[in-house]
């Protein structure tokens, strides 16, 4: 690995252990085994190598939504794959040590922390397109401008919602079952004449 893998590596394991506010450059060089001149060389500042940290341990967990091979058998759209994917989702802030407190740190600290705000607020869009594609079952190159406003938006906040509950009160956050017979019981309501 080169300076620039290394940071991104160190910074991650960092982000774990400290999070964002926490974390110095000095912790991220000792960690990488680098120099500070790499910080600004290969991303251009802190907080930019730690959001960058932040979107990569998003990425290597994403990777569990899709659940184990062939788990995402619902039809796409359907209410049994809301259900399957937000099981999935779930699991992976059942895990110990789960990095999804990173996300209420950001959420909470975002205005002390402007510049890795931005940066992951720039990202939210590819986001947005990651879930539907995996709700909708379709290439994310598929999902247009305006199901990302509408249906990418939905999504997003009721992540931004369960990761806030899990790390909240976890005894008491939503499992899928929960979530899919509440999305159930809104469909009924709004479709009753």
């Amino acid at each position: 690995m080169g300076h620039r893998e290394d940071l991104l590596e160190g910074a991650k394991r960092c982000l774990l252990a400290k999070g964002f506010a926490r974390t110095t450059v000095r912790d991220i060089v000792k960690e990488s085994g680098t120099n500070l001149a790499s910080i600004g060389y290969h991303y251009g500042s802190k907080d930019a190598l730690l959001a960058e940290a932040y979107l990569a341990l998003v990425g290597e967990l994403s990777e569990a939504f899709d659940g184990e091979e062939g788990d995402a058998d619902a039809a796409p759209g359907s209410v049994e794959r809301f259900e399957q994917v937000w099981s999935n989702i779930i699991g992976t802030m059942r895990v110990p040590g789960s990095m999804w407190h990173l996300s209420i740190e950001i959420v909470a600290m975002g205005d002390q922390l402007p510049a890795v705000r931005d940066h992951l607020a720039r990202q939210q869009r590819d986001a947005e397109r990651a879930l539907v594609a995996l709700f909708m079952g379709v290439p994310e190159e598929e999902v247009s401008d305006e199901t990302l406003d509408t249906l990418g938006r939905f999504y997003t906040t009721l992540m931004t919602g369960l990761i806030a509950q899990w790390n909240f009160d976890p005894e008491r956050a939503p499992d899928a079952q929960a979530l899919t017979e509440g999305l159930r019981q809104v469909i009924e309501s709004a479709t009753r004449k």
